[in-house]
């Protein structure tokens, strides 16, 4: 059987203030050519369709679209909420899923039943996916002691609590001739961070360890990490990336989705597939002469500027660069408070004698923001 596997759409994503509602468009629209080339058997989408748990009316019906498009494709698609979706939200769409021939799991269900699909393709292979949403700490304990775990158990990890759960959901895995295969939306030790995902889901607490997946699966669908890759465990376990960069982070990342290719009898093969329809992220460095010379006509930009800091730096910036959508100031030029400007002391000093000191502590030499200084405090004292 031939699957693809993509996630982290995160469709609603603001950068620096600019959207990515086109480039989402565009990117969609080429995941969709692209099963339209594969014809995979079966879609797996590892959560974190969205940007945000409240996305906008736009977004919503772009996600719809991709998928309906996509399930007019393949066989099945199964798709599982992220850390950004709103679960409840997602369930909330069953209804129309299922009308539409596709499996979305939004939050974990009362019944473990409720994340283990079966299928077959249209050749005769047999398949099953285990369908595992993002679980927060504070669900996962709920999640073990609804699967009639014991107390003892419940107090344990987070990672203990993903182990038991996978566990009570794979253990149809040992019947042969099928394929086993899982999707969840979580961190595996091991496996190295796109550069754009939200560090609160990423850090060690929430990691766990490949050995949670057991080995007779064939293929584990991961989302979560925005950089594709495979994470040595057990059996197959893989991220596919996101199908676009979704912060400054991820500007060395190749957006893609992936191809795999699959029996009950023989090891995955597994294909990116680039997904080129985004625009570049790219940090750039320089002077103001030599920004000048920067050809970046194709992609958003962060500039790290090295100039002395001044009123209207950001401007003319801009000026130069009209897709820079975040302008810095080269750290190397900006003084260490304390090694070359005394702290400036609040007693008998006035608030133009402070705010002069901290402009010198930050290297900002222009004149015109101190006199701006006084006539905004003239205006208030006044």
């Amino acid at each position: 059987m031939k699957i693809l596997h993509t996630s982290d759409w995160h469709v609603g994503k603001v950068l620096k203030g600019q959207s990515r509602y086109d480039e989402h468009k565009a990117v969609l629209a080429q995941v969709v050519e692209i099963a339209q080339a594969e014809r995979p058997d079966l879609v797996l989408v590892a959560g974190d369709l969205y940007d945000t748990a409240a996305p906008s009316p736009q977004a919503v019906r772009l996600v719809v679209r991709a998928l309906k498009a996509l399930s007019q494709i393949a066989e099945s698609v199964v798709v599982v909420g992220g850390n950004h979706d709103n679960g409840a939200a997602l369930d909330a769409l069953r209804p129309w899923a299922e009308a539409a021939g596709i499996t979305l799991r939004g939050s974990v269900r009362d019944s473990p039943d409720e994340h283990i699909i079966d299928g077959q393709t249209a050749g005769g292979e047999r398949w099953q996916v285990v369908a595992l949403p993002f679980l927060s700490q504070r669900y996962a304990v709920r999640a073990v002691e609804m699967y009639d775990l014991t107390a003892a158990e419940a107090t344990q990890t987070y990672a203990d609590h993903l182990g038991r759960l996978i566990g009570k959901l794979t253990e149809g895995f040992d019947e042969p001739d099928r394929v086993h295969l899982l999707t969840a939306h979580l961190t595996v030790v091991g496996g190295a961070v796109g550069g754009g995902e939200r560090e609160a889901h990423t850090i060690m607490g929430y990691a766990v360890p490949s050995t949670v997946f057991p080995g007779n699966a064939h293929y584990v669908a991961l989302g979560h990490l925005h950089r594709a890759q495979q994470v040595p465990g057990p059996c197959h376990i893989r991220y596919s990336g996101s199908p676009l960069a979704v912060d400054f982070g991820e500007e060395e990342n190749v957006p893609s989705v992936s191809i795999v290719d699959v029996s009950a009898t023989t090891a995955p093969k597994v294909r990116e597939v680039p997904v080129a329809a985004a625009a570049r992220l790219r940090t750039v460095r320089g002077t103001l002469e030599q920004l000048g010379a920067i050809e970046a006509e194709d992609a958003w930009l962060r500039v790290i500027v090295r100039e002395q800091p001044r009123a209207g730096l950001r401007e003319e910036v801009q000026d130069l660069l009209p897709r820079a959508l975040e302008v810095r100031i080269d750290p190397e030029l900006v003084p260490v408070a304390g090694s070359a400007t005394r702290t400036a002391q609040r007693a008998g000093r006035s608030p133009g004698q402070l705010f002069g000191d901290y402009l010198d502590s930050k290297g900002h030499a222009d004149d015109g923001v101190r006199e701006l200084f006084h006539e905004l405090l003239a205006e208030v004292e006044s």
